[in-house]
């Protein structure tokens, strides 16, 4: 009797996932897991495993393209393909190619979350000057904040990244939208908010997008700042800023909740950490992350640390 083929898992694409900002976003890893810049203290996955600023062609095109090909056949809602994932994609060192490879294969837009780090290299601006949409992070605009909040790789200072944002506007015809993650009394003080004022003025992107510490955090010492503390900020800000509001789309959801579920029932048997999960369901972290921070929300599970490993638990 011959047996059926079974569909091979999907080792870099995962989704598509509710965003709150993309709508239902197709996620492009192109990096090993944790391989960063930065080790920012507020990162939902963790301390940065490798921290680096050497780019290199980690995964090529000829492993990445099928699997988007595969998905976009599925007849599944896409919003956006977005690269993001579990590192800095722009370490990927065959970014634009890939980019401009989709671009070719279907109209759904293309959007690119980067912490800025390369936008000081002209071949990395160049690389992302085929998305539609980018996203970079500018969290401080002093280098003492710089060290504190995003624990840069030590060859970086946040002047030259900030000028490497100004030219990287200034060469994209696409949209840019600036995301500042707020930490309470590490990037919050009026005067820091100030300066980075300043540095949004030189930048100019078509919106500044406010988020704040709602996953558990790589350090617990990284708190929220409450709705009120964010609206203040907001108006300080300006008419470009706003506070990243929940998502809010609801297609798709049978299958969200079927993953959610499965999620679910394998923290209620023993702690887990999103390694197990993943592993256990044949599901890239990324997408099994999203599910357990809804779960962190509705109070349907809570995290714990344990020798510096996240485990996952019933509540």
């Amino acid at each position: 009797m011959k047996k059926s083929k079974q569909t091979p898992h999907l080792i870099h694409i995962y989704g598509p996932v509710p965003s709150r900002r993309l709508g239902f976003s197709l996620g492009v890893d192109i990096i090993p897991f944790k391989t960063c810049s930065l080790n920012c203290i507020y990162c939902q996955l963790g301390p940065t495993l490798q921290k680096t600023t050497k780019r290199e062609e980690y995964i090529p095109p000829s492993g990445i393209l099928p699997e988007i090909k595969k998905v976009l056949h599925s007849g599944q809602r896409i919003d956006y393909i977005t690269f993001s994932g579990s590192g800095e994609p722009m370490l990927n060192s065959a970014i634009g190619k890939v980019i401009r490879k989709i671009k070719k294969m279907t109209s759904i837009p293309v959007a690119v979350l980067t912490n800025s780090t390369l936008l000081t290299r002209k071949r990395v601006r160049e690389a992302l000057l085929a998305a539609d949409l980018v996203v970079p992070s500018l969290d401080a605009a002093t280098q003492d904040v710089f060290l504190k909040i995003n624990r840069p790789h030590p060859t970086l200072k946040i002047k030259e990244i900030i000028e490497g944002l100004r030219k990287f506007r200034q060469e994209f015809k696409g949209s840019l939208w600036l995301e500042v993650m707020l930490v309470k009394g590490v990037n919050d003080p009026p005067a820091h908010i100030k300066k980075l004022k300043e540095a949004m003025a030189e930048i100019n992107p078509d919106k500044i997008q406010l988020n704040t510490v709602i996953r558990p955090p790589a350090e617990k010492f990284a708190r929220p700042l409450s709705h009120k503390e964010m609206k203040k900020i907001r108006q300080t800000l300006g008419q470009k800023c706003e506070i990243i509001a929940p998502f809010e789309k609801k297609e798709q959801s049978a299958v969200s909740e079927n993953i959610r579920k499965s999620i679910h029932s394998l923290v209620q048997r023993r702690p887990v950490t999103l390694s197990d999960i993943a592993s256990s369901l044949g599901k890239h972290k990324n997408e099994v992350i999203k599910h357990l921070n809804a779960l962190l929300e509705e109070g349907k599970v809570k995290a714990v640390v344990h020798r510096g490993q996240r485990y996952y638990e019933p509540t």
